[in-house]
């Protein structure tokens, strides 16, 4: 467990994250915050249900920063190639779901996982139980299973989880 300080700043943090996602989506409108203050109120009251101070994980500052830019190239990577796949006079397109056995341990590193495929374009995590994952692509099923795994990989150096 933290110490109280270390719980004041982990909410501090948690609290000023929320408003300002808040600012940002009422697009820094005074008149915004009557209703912001109790949205911000219950997003981290959210937060600190949903993830216990306690049970938050140690995140490499390195390994985040490398997560970011893999995420982006990846993001470009895919959505050029959805484009092209929507384009084309003779689209390849080869939708389909594929089951796999997940290496990450439970928890935030999973969850970051399947929401990050969720976020490429071409994939959508379908189903995230125990330790298996159920992914729709829309193209080349063997490729998605290669690029989980390398996603995987770097999940886990994020996490300084064992693979």
């Amino acid at each position: 467990m933290q110490s109280s300080a270390g719980y004041g700043r982990s909410v501090a943090v948690r609290t000023v994250a929320a408003a300002f996602a808040w600012w940002t989506l009422s697009e820094g409108r005074d008149d915004a915050w009557a209703f912001g203050t109790v949205a911000v109120l219950l997003a981290v009251a959210a937060s600190l249900w949903l993830l216990p101070l306690r049970a938050r994980p140690r995140v490499r500052l390195a390994a985040g920063i490398a997560f970011a830019g893999y995420f982006l190239v990846q993001s470009l990577r895919a959505g050029l190639q959805v484009a092209w796949l929507a384009l084309a006079p003779h689209a390849r397109l080869a939708p389909g779901s594929i089951e796999l056995t997940l290496a990450l341990p439970p928890g935030p590193a999973r969850y970051l996982l399947a929401g990050t495929l969720s976020l490429l374009p071409g994939t959508l995590s379908v189903r995230l139980d125990e330790a298996r994952l159920v992914v729709h692509a829309l193209t080349g099923l063997a490729q998605v299973e290669a690029e989980v795994r390398a996603l995987e990989t770097r999940i886990a150096a994020l996490f300084g989880a064992p693979r």
